[in-house]
Parts: C-alpha cells; sequence; structure tokens
C-alpha cells in the first residue's frame, strides 16, 4: 500500500519523523469532535508500550494552538506530537472522507451524521455505548456501573457517561476547541508507516465514531507491531 504524497511531504518537515523508523500518523477531525477525544483517550495509555516499540507519534487535528492546549490538558495526550490545521486541506489531499454535504450547511450536516445519515455505523456505536458490551474493558472503577452489570467489562451506561463528560467539555468550550464550523463534518484516518514509507495498516473514518474498524477495542491493530522494536 502507498502512503499518500501529502502526509510524506507532511512530516517529512518534522523532526524526527522522517523515514528511518516506524510511525503512527492520526489525521483527527476537529478537536471538539466525539472521535478526536476519544481516540486520544485510547491511545494515551498506549504511550508507552507504543514508544517502546520504537514507533513515532504524530496527530494532526484541525483547529489551533488554543484549542490543542485544552485537548492536552483534558485528553493527557502528549503536546509535542500534536500539531494543528487551520482547514481540512491534508484530510482531503490524503483521501478521507469529507462528510456529510446536504448544502445545508455544517450545524444540519453534522446532526443528520449523528442520526446516521451518510455516517454508516454510527447508530450502532452510539447504541453500543447505552447497552454495554462484554467484548469491551470497562472505564470505570465505580460501585455503580458494577452494580448494573459486574466487573471486567464495559457495562450498560459505561461508555455513554465517558461520552457524555466529552460533550460537557467540549460545549463548554466550543470556539477553543472549533475555531471554524466548516469543517464539523470531516472524517478522519489512521496510517501506520514502515521504516521505508509503505504503509503497514491504514483506516480512513467512514462515519461518527468510526475512527476504528474495532471500536470495542480500537487500537487492536497496533498490537502485533508492539511486541517487536522496529529498527531506528
Amino acid at each position: 500500500m502507498r502512503t499518500p504524497d501529502a502526509l510524506l511531504n507532511k512530516i517529512a518537515a518534522i523532526p524526527g519523523m522522517e523515514s528511518g523508523s516506524r510511525r503512527l500518523i492520526l489525521l483527527l477531525t476537529q478537536l471538539g469532535d466525539f472521535d478526536s477525544t476519544e481516540y486520544a483517550q485510547a491511545l494515551v495509555p498506549m504511550l508507552p508500550r507504543i514508544k517502546d516499540a520504537g514507533i513515532k507519534l504524530r496527530a494532526f487535528a484541525i483547529g489551533n494552538q488554543q484549542g490543542a492546549n485544552r485537548f492536552c490538558d483534558y485528553t493527557g495526550f502528549p503536546q509535542d506530537d500534536l500539531t494543528v490545521e487551520p482547514n481540512a486541506d491534508l484530510h482531503r489531499a490524503c483521501g478521507l472522507y469529507a462528510g456529510l454535504n446536504s448544502g445545508a450547511g455544517p450545524w444540519p450536516d453534522m446532526l443528520l451524521m449523528c442520526a446516521g445519515i451518510g455516517s454508516p455505523g454510527t447508530l450502532a456505536e452510539v447504541l453500543r455505548g447505552y447497552r454495554g458490551d462484554r467484548n469491551a474493558p470497562q472505564r470505570f472503577d465505580n460501585s455503580l456501573f458494577r452494580l448494573a452489570g459486574g466487573d471486567g467489562f464495559q457495562r450498560p451506561f459505561e461508555l455513554a457517561t465517558v461520552r457524555l463528560n466529552n460533550m460537557v467539555e467540549v460545549l463548554g468550550r466550543w470556539r477553543d476547541y472549533v475555531p471554524d464550523d466548516r469543517f464539523m463534518a470531516q472524517r478522519g484516518g489512521t496510517f501506520l508507516l514502515e521504516s521505508d514509507d509503505s504503509l503497514l495498516y491504514v483506516h480512513r473514518d467512514k462515519g461518527i465514531l468510526g475512527f476504528s474498524e474495532t471500536m470495542n477495542r480500537p487500537l487492536n491493530y497496533l498490537e502485533p507491531y508492539l511486541s517487536i522494536k522496529s529498527n531506528t
């Protein structure tokens, strides 16, 4: 698989991201998007393993530096590994889904996508957050959720609570996270590059809450590459 030239040109200008080692490149959506926040929250606990495997990390997100500062404070994502883009040019040059374009504007498009229109898999993923998932890890060590079903898996309403907390955070600081509404529908992608710039793995999001092929364990794609350290 070929890495998009636009992505290679972008990371070539970043010290340490040149060829010669494996690199995990995330093209996040708007900093205030469900997917960006949830992806970062899933990734942060894995950062030591990613570093130990010799994989270098860089994320690009649509927003500005003020939003990036808040995003990193809230999620724990390392600021040194996040670059903000003022628009969706990089995303579109890498062949990522621009989202629904009904002609009605970004807010109606976003609401329609949240309802599953032009956003396959979104409604099923929302419902999973409410009903629970025995194939996903638990998110809270909380007696309330324990009473709802036990321990060791994602209990009913557990993921929905995570998403509600994220929504409260973003809506309370909306213009920090989303300075330009025009790119609200834009979806992201994941690119794992080999040391020679070839693609080991790619995922292009098809809709909201679709940043992984395996949303119950969104970082499963990384597991084969974490056991052996790449060449540096």
